[in-house]
């Protein structure tokens, strides 16, 4: 299926029910010995409406500080969610372990940041999750993996979650 895996980057949306695209990615690092797991969550930058709005109530220290605070909190959530699943779901005799997993928190456009990251780290194949929508809604915002997919130079794994 794939050649030698080393590096997979895992594409979380922190949303209910992308256990199954993780469970995926764990897969895959089971079958190639010694590959390693990045997982990344992507948040969507601030639109510069937004950032005006902000910037004419606090100031820009203030304002970078609650960032910053907000990314900590979420890196936290999501190590807390790759314990809870190896705790959960990893038998004592497989591979991966939490030292094969990384987490990072990324912030830009999501399918450019997944790709840049991939690029940046060399991965040898993303692993995401697509949760389907009505055809209108795919239409007029279009869908991360859909991007990622048409978009990258690398192998994507793209695994369906369900309804969302």
């Amino acid at each position: 299926m794939f050649h030698d895996v080393k590096k997979i980057l895992y594409v979380s949306d922190l949303e209910q029910g992308s256990r199954p695209a993780f469970r995926a990615a764990v897969s895959l690092c089971g079958h190639y010995s010694g590959a390693q797991i990045t997982y990344l969550h992507v948040i969507e930058s601030l639109s510069g409406t937004t950032r005006s709005l902000l910037s004419n109530m606090m100031e820009k220290s203030e304002l970078d500080e609650m960032l910053q605070k907000g990314v900590e909190a979420l890196s936290v959530k999501v190590r807390e969610r790759i314990e809870r699943f190896c705790a959960e779901e990893l038998e004592e005799h497989e591979v991966l372990s939490l030292k094969n997993i990384e987490a990072r928190i990324e912030e830009g456009t999501p399918w450019r940041k997944i790709l840049e990251v991939g690029d940046d780290m060399n991965a040898d194949v993303i692993v995401m999750g697509t949760r389907k929508h009505s055809s209108l809604g795919q239409a007029l915002i279009g869908s991360t993996a859909t991007k990622t997919l048409t978009n990258s130079k690398r192998p994507v794994l793209i695994v369906p979650l369900g309804v969302a």
